[in-house]
């Protein structure tokens, strides 16, 4: 059930998500010229803030509300419920696959590594950084997502001169400083989460894209023109060598992005004040109406009682086995975040029959939030082999049939 209703809330938000992704992609894509790598990068924010804002006074609704006033279940019409859960733990599996896929890349990728430690390496690093070479890489990069480790190629003295080698180390440094490892590793959890949803990849790659850019922008802050050029000389040999793949550790990129990287390193200067102000109230206008959107109805309302989720009763197989079909009466309250309690039998036919799968069954069922909740609601659960039950009047009346 647990499975169900997370998958069922991940499924809801999927309209308000993809919005959030093209719009960011967007601005990876067209905006940086005018509102600069940075501030998109820190734009990024609004992706989960949003999520949170849009689920703050309902937290997690399985279903959309609706009214159900009777239910048919048939021997070849398969539950609701059942379905959901089916589709639930296709996603779960594939999903469990994906993480372990990611995890024992990373793991097969370390190891294959062979690191010998420099112990003797001369270089302005973060303090308690560890510095290795690596006859099996070919550009520098930061593995390690909680203990950070510079891995240079065994080559680095002959590859990059000393002022190069310098910006490069420098370019290392921010990440680590940064801790863009595990930032990565946070992008990227939630990504494999939405894995059915080709936005959250390319977002997930604009995230990327943006964070090297805005580490190059650290480095080059107060460098001069020679300096960028050769920093802009160390990407391009970098760029044709850089790992591939789907990893949490930062890297180069692959040409695309190198040649965007270079795009910006040409363009840097200001960027426009009245843009990013101006987006920033679009941002604040959609935080607010997310917020507003989103808020209790008003108590007038809530003058009926309206069903989010329904469990079916199941069938007891030796009631089935000896074609035995019945009736159960029963009672109970509604809380007011929309839980049922206090469920007992009113009536029966037959008795302690259809019972215990009854009252298993309603304590899961679940409705729309209210102020004060309800009280003695009542509700009969028809058990039928076939389509015919006894003609009574109740609140509601569901049949359930094997």
């Amino acid at each position: 059930m647990v499975i169900q209703i997370g998958f069922n809330w991940l499924i809801e938000q999927q309209l308000l998500l993809s919005t959030l992704f093209c719009g960011f992609i967007l601005l990876e894509r067209f905006g940086l010229k005018t509102l600069g790598s940075g501030f998109v990068y820190k734009l990024a924010w609004l992706l989960p803030v949003a999520l949170i804002i849009a689920n703050l006074p309902n937290a997690i609704k399985p279903l959309q509300n609706s009214n159900i006033s009777h239910y048919l279940i048939t021997p070849n019409q398969p539950f609701t419920s059942e379905v959901g859960i089916s589709w639930a733990l296709m996603y779960v599996l594939i999903t469990s696959g994906l993480l372990l896929a990611i995890f024992a890349t990373h793991t097969r990728f370390v190891k294959s590594l062979q690191l010998t430690e420099l112990t003797h390496f001369k270089g302005a690093l973060t303090a308690g950084v560890k510095t290795y070479i690596s006859q099996y890489v070919a550009t520098p990069m930061v593995v390690g997502i909680l203990n950070s480790k510079l891995v240079l190629p065994s080559n680095y003295n002959t590859q990059f001169d000393k002022a190069t080698l310098a910006l490069i180390l420098e370019h290392e440094n921010v990440h680590i400083k940064r801790k863009d490892n595990l930032t990565n590793v946070l992008i990227l959890l939630p990504t494999i989460l939405l894995w059915f949803n080709p936005l959250a990849w390319f977002c997930y790659a604009s995230i990327r894209r943006l964070q090297e850019l805005t580490c190059d922008e650290r480095v080059l802050a107060d460098k001069n023109t020679q300096q960028h050029i050769l920093y802009s000389k160390a990407l391009i040999n970098c760029a044709a060598n850089a790992p591939t793949g789907l990893m949490a550790y930062s890297h180069y990129g692959d040409k695309k992005t190198m040649l965007q990287r270079l795009t910006n390193i040409k363009h840097s200067g200001k960027h426009s004040r009245f843009a990013k102000g101006g987006l920033l109230l679009v941002a604040a206008s959609m935080l607010s109406g997310l917020a507003i959107a989103k808020q209790p109805e008003a108590m007038t309302k809530e003058d009926h009682i309206s069903p989010t989720m329904r469990i079916e009763p199941l069938y007891p197989i030796q009631a089935a086995q000896q074609g035995i079909s019945g009736s159960v009466v029963l009672k109970y309250d509604i809380t007011p975040n929309g839980e049922t309690a206090n469920v007992s039998v009113v009536s029966a036919k037959p008795e302690a029959i259809f019972d215990r799968e009854a009252k298993k069954a309603l304590r899961q069922w679940q409705y729309k939030p209210s102020s004060m909740g309800y009280q003695n609601v009542l509700v009969q659960l028809d058990f039928a082999i076939n389509n015919e039950v006894a003609n009574t009047d109740l609140i509601e009346r569901i049949k359930v049939s094997h």
